[in-house]
């Protein structure tokens, strides 16, 4: 083999190297774009920890949630039912119904006041106990004398509506009314928080407060009549007080001091005589008055103190409810004799099946019936409201 020595090292050698495809510059690129993607991935993930890449998680991307489905507007709308009705005594008529798709439609409307709206789901004419406490406005008129009574658009009387239900079993009876509350704010507030819910109270036209303790005593419970003054036979020496219907008034004078007593209160069953005993016992008085009461869905109770009282039969001429109370239960103002009154006055329920009895808010009185009132269940006695025994044409 020749070699020229004088050649510059390098200069005119031929290549000896094999012609080819260059893989390891292509390889090299591939890696290098790799390179250069794994950094840059990490770049996006910026709380991603170094070393920790292969624990990393990257966020889906956010699904839009799809349109609720709309009902098929030519779905058949008669196979929707009912699955709640009110009894449309509440202010509204509340129907939910269940429509095809499985959806639940609730519709509100107007209680019917003209005999063409829905009809009411319902037998039940007392007010629910969860209103107890709230006025059935279809039962209520705005007049110039105030917010009186009335019989609702549907024929209901509030005499019907805001009576206290007992159980309807054939047994001993017993209603206990206490009267003159509102006049003392002590002893008001001792017959509402503390006696049996069974005991009917009477609230007086001219107490106070009457929008605070009304609503109390039909929310715990207590059926409630309103108490107006009426002329005694000794007036005006014994003067029952301001808006004292009169003998001597004209019947719109009456009428008058008659709708501002009732417009002091609501929710009531009915109205009590205060003292009265000329005023009850003198027709032509009496009959207009009583008119207007029974014309307004009430019931009359007279205390039963009077025995020229001609309300029993003023009231059975006009189909009106009514009831007498057959006792006095504290005409002496102490404990043990009210008890005594008591044991008398469950002696006539057994004999006659009911009986009524009449109190004032006195301590005494109160301290006397709730003791008398805690064993009286286990003598085979029911407390009940005044309204279920009274003489009631067309009482449900």
């Amino acid at each position: 083999m020749s070699t020229d020595f004088h050649a510059p090292l390098g200069n005119n050698r031929k290549d000896t190297r094999r012609r080819g495809f260059p893989y390891a510059r292509v390889f090299g690129a591939i890696a290098w774009i790799a390179g250069i993607g794994v950094v840059g991935g990490i770049s996006v993930l910026p709380h991603v920890l170094p070393g920790r890449l292969a624990d990393a998680v990257v966020p889906e991307e956010p699904k839009v949630a799809a349109a609720p489905a709309q009902p098929d507007a030519s779905a058949d709308q008669s196979t929707a039912h009912d699955i709640l009705s009110s009894n449309g005594n509440d202010g509204a008529n509340v129907v939910k119904q269940m429509m095809p798709d499985g959806s639940v439609v609730t519709k509100y409307t107007p209680k019917n006041r003209d005999g063409n709206g829905p009809l009411v789901i319902t037998n039940e004419k007392t007010q629910p106990t969860r209103m107890a406490g709230v006025p059935n406005d279809d039962l209520i008129e705005d007049t110039p004398d105030g917010k009186l009574p009335r019989i609702g658009s549907d024929g209901l009387r509030p005499f019907d509506y805001y009576a206290r239900p007992w159980s309807g079993a054939r047994g001993t009876r017993i209603a206990i009314v206490v009267s003159g509350l509102g006049i003392s704010q002590t002893g008001t507030m001792r017959a509402v928080r503390d006696l049996p819910e069974e005991v009917t109270l009477a609230f007086a036209a001219n107490g106070n407060s009457l929008s605070r303790w009304v609503p109390e005593a039909r929310r715990n419970g207590h059926e409630v009549l309103l108490q107006v003054p009426m002329e005694p036979f000794d007036y005006p020496d014994n003067n029952p007080g301001p808006g004292t219907l009169l003998t001597g008034k004209n019947s719109n004078a009456n009428m008058t001091n008659l709708h501002q007593a009732m417009a002091r209160m609501n929710s009531y069953t009915g109205v009590m005589n205060y003292l009265g005993g000329k005023f009850l016992s003198t027709p032509q008085a009496l009959q207009p008055v009583m008119n207007e009461i029974a014309g307004r869905g009430l019931m009359f109770l007279d205390d039963g103190s009077i025995a020229q009282t001609l309300s029993g039969k003023v009231a059975d001429s006009l189909s009106m409810p009514h009831a007498f109370a057959d006792l006095t239960l504290d005409t002496e103002v102490k404990q043990e004799a009210i008890l005594r009154k008591l044991d008398d006055l469950e002696r006539i329920a057994q004999r006659n099946g009911s009986a009524i009895g009449v109190a004032s808010g006195f301590d005494e009185s109160i301290s006397a019936i709730q003791k008398w009132a805690t064993d009286a269940g286990g003598r085979g006695i029911e407390i009940v409201g005044v309204s279920a025994l009274a003489n009631a044409p067309g009482k449900n």
